[in-house]
């Protein structure tokens, strides 16, 4: 599923790029870079529910955090009970940050959480949340 996920973005991203190549009076979109982050279930979720909502309670306060720094444009839950937990689009300028911003999260330094982020491109101006 997560290749599938990776395969639908390349394919969407490559059709944009040879569709606007194909325009000879327009210059090329220019892309601009965010970093796609998969929150997934950790190996460590035994704490007891008092720990857990204090954990949930961090967790939410350092998403909340990071948007008020511009630093996380979207994130949101999985509506199921898998393995992926939830998703982090963060405007920042590095791998390096993005380990700084997210491993300040209570639910992955308890290891309920762990992450794996990924560069993602899109179109400037097309990403857009309200």
């Amino acid at each position: 599923m997560k290749k599938l996920f990776f395969l639908f973005a390349f394919s969407l991203i490559s059709t944009t790029l040879f569709a606007q190549s194909d325009k000879k009076d327009e210059a090329p979109a220019k892309m601009k870079q965010y970093w796609f982050v998969m929150l997934m279930r950790g190996t460590n979720r035994d704490q007891d529910s008092a720990t857990v909502v204090k954990i949930q309670e961090g967790h939410i306060a350092n998403i909340v955090r990071m948007a008020n720094e511009g630093k996380c444009i979207q994130a949101g839950p999985f509506g199921d009970n898998g393995n992926w937990r939830g998703i982090l689009i963060l405007d920042v300028k590095d791998l390096e940050e993005v380990k700084k911003e997210v491993e300040q999260d209570p639910a992955i330094k308890a290891g309920r959480l762990i992450y794996e982020a990924h560069p993602w491109w899109t179109e400037k101006g097309t990403v857009v949340f309200k």
